[in-house]
């Protein structure tokens, strides 16, 4: 689905721009950028900008409007900053997620970004279908257009469901791992004089409790349990 999403620049004013505006794409899995109403850009700090992300600028597809730029595209999003008479029904990039990956099922999808100066013109939203903002303050609401291109590449990528999250190796400890550690930990603290026998019930819930914080997996248990061990064996040759 990603693979249908068009990123379409139009007249971008700085190579520096683009550039980050094609590592912010590879970051979110994008590729298909477009550039609409091209100016001379500097295409040496596009190129430094760019990174590791080189072949998107390089293999970007130039138009002499945004109209032929979309001329293929079914669903069109156009983003704003501005609200008026005819952007009052604007939405946000993960509000809109979801129906720009069902439409990139059948079509292409164009995601346009305006003139870093002026943004898109009246004339240029008219072919827009769909109308997206991203939220900000109201003190401060201009944002960065590669800034802009990323945060909605990331609200597609999420809703593209792509990522796979990295999974623990170690297995949850058991109930009975976890008893051993804790009276491993009771005998250490007890032999380096941190608790006495008044108050040892009191401590261990508090150890338990700062233990039980999160879920402890094997190698987290022997770990800790190492620690103890390695705490019993320093406490008994200090007294020897």
């Amino acid at each position: 689905m990603l693979d249908n999403i068009r990123i379409v620049l139009v007249s971008p004013l700085y190579g520096g721009n683009m550039g980050s505006v094609c590592r912010a794409m590879a970051n979110m899995g994008l590729s298909d950028l477009a550039i609409a109403a091209p100016r001379r850009n500097d295409m040496g700090e596009a190129r430094m900008m760019a990174c590791h992300a080189i072949d998107i600028l390089d293999n970007r597809m130039e138009y002499p409007d945004l109209a032929a730029a979309v001329a293929d595209c079914g669903l069109v999003i156009g983003t704003t900053a501005r609200l008026g008479l005819y952007r009052q029904h604007v939405k946000t990039a993960r509000e809109l997620a979801p129906m720009a990956l069902e439409s990139a099922h059948n079509a292409k999808v164009a995601l346009v970004f305006g003139r870093e100066d002026n943004g898109l013109s009246n004339l240029e939203l008219s072919l827009c279908t769909q109308l997206l903002r991203i939220p900000t303050t109201n003190e401060y609401e201009s944002i960065n257009m590669s800034q802009a291109v990323l945060i909605c590449c990331y609200e597609l990528f999420v809703a593209a469901e792509v990522y796979e999250a990295p999974v623990e190796k170690s297995e949850l400890a058991t109930s009975e791992l976890r008893e051993r550690m804790f009276e491993l930990w009771k005998e250490t603290l007890f032999e380096i004089g941190f608790m006495k026998d008044d108050k040892a019930e009191h401590m261990m819930l508090g150890l338990r409790r700062l233990l039980s914080r999160g879920e402890l997996s094997v190698d987290d248990v022997k770990i800790m349990m190492g620690v103890a061990r390695q705490s019993l064996w320093a406490a008994s040759n200090s007294s020897s």
